[in-house]
């Protein structure tokens, strides 16, 4: 529980508040003849109290971490499983430049068997699947492989060593398979997901323990206080109920009610109190003074948003520890949403406007378009490239507007309704331009004339309904809606894939964390911290290359051309950070053998390579990355090797890998500009245009006459059709499929063909966002909007 705290500074939990929910524990658990029996009800009670005590005062997306946290410690403790094979899980290393021999599995999945192979239990994995591929390839296919039983002898390994399979095989599925596997080890209560409901978590409050909401947009969890305090006779006109709405100066009559309460023994809630930080240490103290002595029946309830960072954490540390924490948030998926979005209205919204057809029909794809831009969240940067805070304020007065406009016009203005919606109501929380796009484009699909006729799908398989009335409606999503999938959003089944994939490795990465630092391994887990950390250091020193001498390189050049200006900044910018990386290395070391005094800055840096993440004084002088360590550092090789290969003789290489730049956008700039010299064009007239060729780089022997072959980039949310020259629907399960070479060269800006393209995003992550470079024009057949709504983009690195 303790250790919760690294995972947000919301999760703080005092020994005073456990050993209150040991004491009931014990005095919970079934009493027994055998003291056996009676170790193990007591072990078993105080467990799962702890657990529900803990979880409830979690986000959603950290229950799962804190309960995988909770059972591989029980199962260590035990001895129940191998340190070495649960390290492997938690990190997943990858033997790098290894091609998968099988077209089931990726080359990364490929290089994790092959790191699985070389332990004792997994030996001749990697042969097993070459000679038994079909069967293997049925399971690595299967929709559930965590629920399939592995292949021939495979299927009688320990829990945790099928887990660690599908890890190297199918990371998508591990939330699943986690789930299970508590399930077999600590039992179904663990995972049945069943809220504790207020009741119950209102008994365990007392005038010292007050109960914390921790809010989440769009959840109000004061209805469940309120019905509570109907219940048992508290409430506004009797007077023994008083709900303070902290931030506009109302401190001091919080402390007021406060008092008047603890001695009456009324209820207080304190809303927002995340608004006034400068009061919050005079609550504390307050909290604390009537803790003690204070009427029996008085309450306090609290509720505060989390801080947006960590650095933000305003909420003392004091009030935390000893309320019992809820979180409340929104529920997840389509369904409920759309259910939700639709809950705003009643009966008479729906009969309130003359034009009753248009109006509901509106409404409805309103309704709609509100629970998708809310839900594909979820997807991480393919969703959206930032998160916004759309709330129900949004829809609410969206539909307000919409009914002053169609009672004003005789007809309907569906251009200005979308600008209304789009860039105002909506688009007003919207900072991004690609997202702007990405908004427009939703109510262009879901806002239209065609919507009278009933010719129109909100979703595949999934057509505006007709005129109904509200419950009409209700019953409607509930018959109608199609299960969730990202085909929902307009997004492939890929999104899904990508998004449990980043789930499951933020949920190991944490958890690996979280385990103890000087845990003494029981049976022998190789290397300890310090030795793995000196062997990487050695190896990282040994193999990065001295500077680029530059006063040297410039000496070679007679002209200074856009191009070689490029290649002298990125000189540069490699230098800064190979010389951060030898200072760093070279100080951990004098640090490790005890000829210098630690310091924080040293220990962060032995963390990071011990974790197998780049430092964060190297990140901070390289180019937005999302590998890890072991991942990260070959790539810095190639990249040092690529500005090799150009300033040996400064000719342009035949094709140029433009993921190797620091400023991918200096090349392409560079590109226009030797254009625009040569044929003395203006600068600010020209456009870069794009064209694939059928080729890869080994085929290319020589740079083309003027521009630049590139290669190195990827297409996410599609594929590229090489034959036919446009782009195509993704395939299943391949995320990111390699582009074929293409050619960059530069027209005068009126000269581009803006005829069936897609305007397509490149980044240099698939973070997206802030890692934006260029748009390249790419050929589609299909409207370019299937396109927007898919997320598609070019990312320069997976």
């Amino acid at each position: 529980m303790n250790d919760l705290s690294k995972i947000h500074p919301m999760y703080q939990f005092s020994l005073k508040a456990f050993s209150i929910i040991f004491q009931k524990a014990v005095e919970r658990a079934a009493p027994d003849e055998s003291l056996r029996e009676r170790v193990a009800n007591l072990i078993d009670s105080i467990t799962f109290s702890v657990y529900q005590y803990t979880t409830r005062g979690l986000f959603e997306c950290d229950k799962l971490t804190y309960l995988a946290q909770l059972t591989f410690q029980i199962l260590l403790m035990n001895r129940e499983v191998s340190a070495v094979e649960l390290d492997f899980l938690l990190r997943s290393p990858v033997q790098t430049g290894t091609a998968s021999p099988v077209e089931f599995l990726s080359h990364q999945a490929w290089g994790a068997v092959k790191v699985l192979s070389s332990m004792e239990e997994f030996s001749n994995l990697d042969r097993d699947i070459e000679g038994s591929a079909k069967s293997w390839k049925k399971f690595v296919e299967s929709e559930c492989p965590e629920k399939e039983k592995l292949p021939q002898e495979w299927k009688n390994k320990t829990a945790l060593q099928r887990l660690c399979m599908l890890r190297a095989m199918r990371p998508d599925r591990m939330t699943y398979a986690l789930r299970d596997f508590v399930e077999e080890k600590l039992g179904s209560k663990y995972v049945v997901g069943r809220a504790l409901d207020f009741a119950t978590s209102f008994e365990e409050s007392g005038p010292a323990t007050p109960m914390f909401f921790i809010l989440s947009p769009g959840v109000d969890p004061l209805k469940d206080v309120e019905s509570q305090g109907r219940k048992l006779g508290y409430t506004f006109n009797n007077q023994n109920f008083h709900n303070v709405s902290l931030g506009q100066g109302q401190e001091v009559v919080a402390e007021a009610a406060l008092d008047l309460a603890a001695k009456k023994g009324h209820w207080v809630i304190l809303q927002n109190i995340h608004l006034v930080a400068k009061w919050l240490s005079t609550l504390e103290k307050k909290l604390e003074e009537h803790s003690e002595n204070s009427h029996p029946e008085f309450r306090v309830f609290m509720s505060a948003e989390p801080a947006p960072s960590p650095e933000g954490h305003i909420i003392p540390q004091g009030i935390l520890e000893n309320s019992i924490k809820i979180t409340n948030e929104p529920p997840t998926g389509m369904h409920a949403n759309l259910h939700k979005a639709l809950d705003n209205f009643t009966q008479d919204t729906l009969e309130m406007c003359s034009r009753e057809t248009e109006f509901k029909s509106i409404l409805f794809a309103l309704c709609y378009f509100h629970a998708v831009v809310a839900e594909r969240r979820k997807f991480g940067p393919r969703g959206w490239n930032r998160s916004y805070p759309f709330n129900t304020g949004d829809l609410t007065i969206s539909v307000n507007v919409l009914y002053n406009f169609l009672e004003a016009n005789a007809k309907v203005p569906y251009d200005d309704l979308r600008y209304l919606f789009g860039e105002i109501m909506y688009g007003g929380h919207i900072t991004d331009d690609w997202d702007r796009r990405l908004c427009r484009t939703y109510l262009g699909e879901f806002i239209r004339p065609e919507m009278l006729e009933g010719e129109l799908s909100l979703a595949p398989g999934f057509p505006l309904p007709g005129n109904m009335d509200y419950n009409g409606y209700h019953q409607y999503i509930d018959a109608e809606l199609p299960p969730e999938s990202p085909y929902l959003y307009g997004l492939h089944p890929n999104a899904e894939i990508g998004f449990l994939t980043q789930t499951s490795e933020k949920l190991f990465r944490t958890v690996l964390e979280l385990q103890p630092r000087d845990s003494q391994a029981g049976d022998g887990a190789g290397a300890t911290r310090e030795e793995k950390v000196k062997a990487l250091l050695e190896e990282i020193l040994e193999r990065v290359t001295d500077e680029f001498n530059i006063p040297e390189l410039m000496a070679k050049v007679e002209e200074r051309t856009p191009y070689i200006v490029v290649a002298f900044q990125e000189c540069g910018r490699m230098n800064i950070l190979t010389r951060e990386i030898q200072r760093s290395l070279r100080e951990l070391e004098l640090g490790l053998k005890g000829e210098l005094t630690m310091t924080s800055h040293m220990e962060n840096l032995q963390n990071a390579l011990y974790f197998d993440m780049v430092p964060e004084s190297w990140a901070r002088r390289a180019y937005p990355s999302t590998a890890g360590l072991a991942a990260w550092f070959p790539d810095l090789l190639n990249r040092i090797k690529e500005l090799e290969a150009w300033t040996g003789d400064f000719t342009m290489p035949s094709t140029v890998w433009l993921t190797g730049f620091f400023n991918p956008q200096s090349f392409l700039t560079a590109i226009m500009q030797s254009t625009a010299r040569k044929n003395e064009w203006p600068l600010d007239q020209m456009a870069l245009q794009c064209d694939m060729t059928k080729k890869n780089r080994e085929e290319f022997r020589s740079p083309p006459r003027e521009g630049a072959y590139i290669h190195g980039l990827f297409m996410e949310g599609a594929c590229w059709d090489t034959q036919a020259g446009i782009i195509t629907e993704a395939k299943l399960k391949d995320l990111t499929p390699p582009m074929p070479v293409m050619f960059i060269k530069a027209i005068p800006a009126d000269k581009q063909d803006c005829r069936s393209v897609y305007s397509c995003p490149v980044y240099k992550t698939s973070q997206r966002g802030p890692t934006y470079v260029w748009t390249f024009n790419l050929k589609t057949k299909e409207n370019p909007s299937k396109w927007v709504l898919a997320g598609v983009a070019l990312l320069l690195q997976i």
